[in-house]
Order: structure tokens, then sequence, then C-alpha cells
């Protein structure tokens, strides 16, 4: 009957935003969605999710929900979901992500981790699925 309503941003609104006119450098950590349009080099923390916008341009590593790469990102990505590189994006860095969406006109050039989607799979299981394509009984 009393419930105290949530003082926490909802994850997917966009609570930062840095303007297309805007330099920063440092570490960024937000609880709910960020979005830049301007330049920041250093590290992002998000619980949110990230985007860079296509007037973005990013030099740091980012860790956070979901990753939208429509500008330019140099560094590493940690996604816990998914990350996209849009058409107009470009991706320089390794990423970690559940789910990896390059559109075609993106560029993405590093290494991409996957990690296993059933936690059950063990790491000789894990180890086979790379060393047989897809079409071949193993």
């Amino acid at each position: 009957m009393f419930r105290r309503k949530s003082t926490k941003p909802p994850l997917h609104e966009t609570d930062t935003l840095v303007g297309p006119e805007t330099v920063l450098e440092g570490v960024l950590k937000s609880k709910a969605a960020v979005r830049i349009e301007g330049h920041f080099s250093g590290n992002i923390e998000c619980e949110g999710d990230v985007t860079i916008g296509e007037t973005g341009i990013v030099r740091s590593s980012v860790a956070a929900r979901n990753v939208t790469v429509a500008g330019r990102l140099e560094g590493d990505v940690t996604a816990r979901g998914k990350l996209v590189v849009t058409f107009k994006g470009r991706l320089f860095g390794d990423v970690s992500c559940e789910t990896l969406v390059v559109e075609e006109g993106g560029v993405f050039r590093g290494n991409s981790r996957m990690p296993a989607a059933d936690p059950a799979m063990s790491a000789d299981e894990t180890k086979d699925a790379g060393r047989h394509p897809a079409s071949s009984s193993p």
C-alpha cells in the first residue's frame, strides 16, 4: 500500500549525454544509459546501455549492458548483452558480448569473444565446437 518509489533511473533511458561540442577525459560511471555525441577519452562503466552517436569519437574501454557504435570507438568493449556496429560505425578493439551485429558498411577490427550460452558446456565441448564446421559431424 505504501511502497517507496524507486529513485533509480530506468536502464533504458538516457541519463548522461555528452554533446557534440563537448570534450571529456576520465572515468565515466553511470547506473543508467549514456549517449556520447562528442569526444571522450578514458574509461566507461555503465549498468545501462552505451550509445556512441554518429558524431561521437571515443578512445576508451567500455563496459555496459548493451553497446551501439554509430560513430568511432577505439578501445575494448565488454557488453553483457548485445553489441551493434551500425552502417556508419567504426570499432577498433577487442570485444566480449553475447550477441555481435555488424551492419553492412560498419567496420569492426579486432577480436571477438562470445561467452558460451550454455553454462553446462564443458571446456572440451567448447574446444571441439571450434574444430568442426557446422556442416560436418565429429
